[in-house]
């Protein structure tokens, strides 16, 4: 069904987000309300990608549990983590560690950017977010907010085990070396972005000159968080590499994830009173991910340099997972700008990446596209000069189309 040549899915999607932004005290009523009209209007009039009526829904359902069970295991495991981080005490540290001005910023947002080149990009968000509530005050800018995000989108927009979509490309025959060329983008766009986005932090709420004296860091939960993050860098590595299959039957990242938090319950327990609140954060980003995962964006314009600029600002909306499957199917693309378009394009609102999804559910003002778009414009502005720098370093080189 369209209405002025725009599928009604849409429409009711927009509308959701709209809701979302307007409301901010019941973000997680309004994302059910958005599934549940999408859910039924592909039940009565459109279907699913893979089937009409009940039996449509359950074989999507089907096709997207593993990703939606994964998001869930990591965001409520995450979730743990971060407290064992945060009672840790190391980010009461960082104040000495970091400088003490907009600089300090822009080294935490590379940091965040070096670790997720290797490690899950949620897990690299929330330790970013973490640190900066604890090194500026309790008090972080939405600006901030965004570039913690952007910067943990586009350190692993190279690597093909730093995101789903680029080991979707690797597992697709596509060379790691093609993928990694989109750092001379993310590189790029990192100085644009984190360089304002770090002014911004210092002029709302500096770092702290001085860290608290007579503090005294807690190794035991050092070493459940170290080996909570090593459990997920080793699952994703060994899955990929040996068992690439698994990864579409098995959520096997938060399984390792809640293995680990789990078998440590008895040298520190996890602060289980997150999980309430937490649960709710989650299923209210899971329903919009649903939602997103509904959308019928099934035909894709031909393959070209401007469709993989316009694909990283439809990411900023719509998962990026069905996006990058569907141009994998296309061919024709020159990877590298794929990846860092479907990567780093989500960063621009909160809900078009699982980071921003993650964090938001840490800073729950972040959940406004407005504010975010409006105090977060750096991020978008650095993804389309990097893009742009890209393209003039090594210009378009499609893959044949397979």
């Amino acid at each position: 069904m369209l209405v002025s040549g725009i599928p009604v899915d849409f429409i009711l999607f927009a509308l959701t987000l709209l809701g979302v932004a307007l409301f901010h005290h019941h973000t997680l009523p309004v994302a059910l309300t958005g599934l549940a009209a999408i859910t039924i209007h592909k039940l009565i009039f459109t279907g699913f990608k893979y089937g009409a009526g009940l039996g449509g829904l359950g074989q999507h359902l089907a096709h997207e549990w593993v990703t939606l069970a994964n998001l869930f295991l990591l965001l409520m495991g995450f979730a743990l983590l971060s407290r064992h981080f945060e009672d840790s005490r190391i980010p009461d540290e960082m104040p000495a560690l970091l400088p003490d001005d907009w600089k300090g910023g822009v080294t935490l947002l590379v940091l965040v950017f070096v670790l997720s080149s290797f490690l899950d990009n949620i897990a690299a968000a929330l330790i970013g977010g973490y640190v900066a509530r604890h090194v500026c005050q309790g008090k972080v800018h939405i600006g901030y907010h965004a570039a913690v995000v952007a910067a943990s989108n586009a350190g692993g927009s190279g690597s093909v085990v730093g995101d789903t979509t680029t080991t979707m490309m690797w597992i697709n025959g596509v060379s790691p070396l093609s993928v990694v060329e989109a750092y001379i983008a993310a590189i790029v766009a990192m100085f644009i972005f984190a360089v304002p986005a770090a002014i911004q932090q210092q002029r709302f709420s500096p770092i702290l000159k001085k860290p608290p004296t007579g503090l005294k860091v807690d190794l035991a939960r050092v070493f459940i968080v170290a080996a909570i993050l090593i459990a997920a860098l080793v699952a994703n590595v060994t899955a990929n590499l040996k068992f690439p299959a698994l990864l579409d039957t098995v959520p096997v990242l938060g399984l390792a994830v809640w293995a680990v938090i789990l078998l440590t319950a008895g040298l520190r327990s996890p602060d289980w009173s997150v999980m309430p609140e937490t649960f709710k954060g989650t299923v209210f980003l899971l329903a919009l991910v649903t939602a997103a995962s509904m959308m019928p964006v099934e035909k894709l314009p031909a393959a070209a340099w401007p469709t993989a600029l316009g694909l990283g600002f439809v990411s900023a909306v719509f998962d990026n997972i069905p996006l990058t499957a569907l141009a994998l199917k296309q061919g024709g693309y020159d990877w590298c700008y794929l990846a860092y378009a479907v990567r780093f394009g989500g960063a621009m609102v909160w809900v078009g990446s699982s980071a921003g999804v993650a964090l938001s559910n840490m800073y729950p003002e972040a959940k406004s596209v407005g504010r975010w778009v409006s105090q977060g414009w750096p991020v978008a502005v650095a993804y389309v000069i990097g893009f742009f720098v890209m393209l003039a370093v090594i210009g378009w080189h499609p893959d044949a189309p397979h």
